[in-house]
């Protein structure tokens, strides 16, 4: 029996993961993507045009994976009735937990995960492949492989019209709305738009501190606030993750005992907010990539020093950031190549600080910095863009800590 056929349109990270998922299978992939300017490093044995969709090959498929930027497109109608999710029905059966929001959503799907879990259900959780899970697409095979209880999906806030579409969500939480991905959303009323249609007519946990969720209530919402139980988080934030996690699993009857037992013991994943002791200071590092992030994380206290991850050159959302910086200053700002270096670009923004205002170029000069500055000052803050260098920041840190 020769091997089958998988066409994948779009080769964004949501793409890619869904061409190693299928290659993983043992499918034939046959990969396509409208702009021309993409890195093919990891597609080796993976057939690929770029600038066009070549239409025969992609009907000659088994199984098309459309990227969930291309659902309202003419594109979908033409490709239709082998969509992954009309051809594998699976992941609509289990009773299904969507979490959607600017921030928090990975947080949150992984302490209900826990909580579920230890509940004795058989869950399966990922989604959204920004959020470090593995994609919609492994997701969905995951589920046509083997049988589970309750699916928890982490949905982007730009996918949310392919996930009404694809998953059939019995809850979803909505942890909060503030400025991320405003190159797709362009305005907050916008964004907020394409939230109402992906609520309208079910069942939803609104953030009763969020002013903007507040706004999308309806008969069927259900507000949730901070978590008032045991729980070891940097951050009143995290107390509202635990806070949407805890009254979810409540909703579906999971004993009291077993939410606080798990939350208590819960640490935050790699990569999100987690604090460390390092000589006289307290170091708060995460993911902390949008401008309401920030504003966020600098209501719960002041820092002195501030180092920050730059954005793409064309995010040009991102670098507010350094405005909700400019609102608490620190007495030094260090900028560092993130997602891309526009380290050029973020000290422009940052020309009227009052801060002194630095650039390193990579983790071993942060380090260095790190090292002098925690003997020195007592509250440290490394966040912004660039998920993996700030992952390789921590790796460090908990090395000098010895942890």
């Amino acid at each position: 029996m020769s091997a089958m056929k998988a066409a994948v349109i779009g080769l964004g990270v949501e793409g890619r993961k869904a061409v190693k998922s299928l290659r993983k299978r043992g499918y034939k992939v046959y990969a396509t993507d409208i702009n021309t300017n993409l890195n093919l490093e990891g597609l080796d044995d993976v057939e690929v045009d770029l600038g066009f969709h070549d239409m025969d090959k992609i009907k000659a498929c088994d199984i098309i994976i459309l990227s969930p930027s291309l659902y309202n497109t003419p594109l979908k109608e033409k490709v239709e009735d082998k969509i992954i999710c009309n051809i594998l029905q699976e992941h609509k059966k289990p009773y299904t937990i969507g979490i959607t929001g600017t921030n928090g959503k990975t947080t949150t799907a992984l302490m209900l995960t826990k909580i579920l879990k230890k509940w004795g259900k058989k869950v399966l959780v990922g989604g959204n492949a920004g959020g470090g899970f593995q994609g919609y697409t492994e997701l969905i095979l995951q589920a046509a492989e083997d049988k589970y209880d309750i699916i928890v999906v982490e949905i982007c806030d730009m996918t949310l019209d392919f996930a009404d579409q694809c998953f059939n969500p019995n809850l979803v939480i909505l942890t909060n709305i503030g400025r991320d991905h405003m190159n797709h959303h362009k305005t907050i009323k916008n964004y907020k738009k394409s939230l109402k249609r992906f609520l309208k007519g079910k069942n939803v946990l609104l953030n009763k501190e969020d002013l903007l969720s507040l706004q999308l209530k309806t008969p069927k919402s259900i507000l949730y606030g901070p978590y008032d139980g045991k729980l070891n988080l940097f951050g009143k934030f995290n107390k509202l993750n635990a806070g949407a996690a805890a009254k979810a699993a409540q909703i579906l009857g999971t004993p009291k005992n077993i939410i606080d037992s798990v939350l208590e013991d819960f640490e935050a994943p790699r990569g999100r907010i987690q604090t460390y002791k390092l000589n006289n200071a307290e170091i708060v590092i995460g993911k902390i990539d949008n401008p309401s992030a920030m504003k966020t994380i600098l209501k719960e206290t002041d820092f002195d020093i501030i180092f920050l991850g730059t954005p793409r050159r064309n995010e040009d959302w991102r670098f507010e950031t350094l405005q909700e910086i400019g609102k608490k200053p620190p007495r030094i700002l260090v900028l560092f190549p993130g997602l891309e270096d526009t380290t050029d670009i973020a000290l422009k923004c940052a020309e009227n600080l009052p801060s002194k205002v630095l650039t390193a170029k990579g983790v071993e000069e942060i380090i260095k910095l790190l090292e002098e500055f925690s003997s020195e000052y007592h509250r440290i803050l490394i966040g912004g863009n660039g998920q993996e260098r700030i992952i390789k920041i921590q790796e460090n840190i908990e090395k000098m800590v010895g942890q």
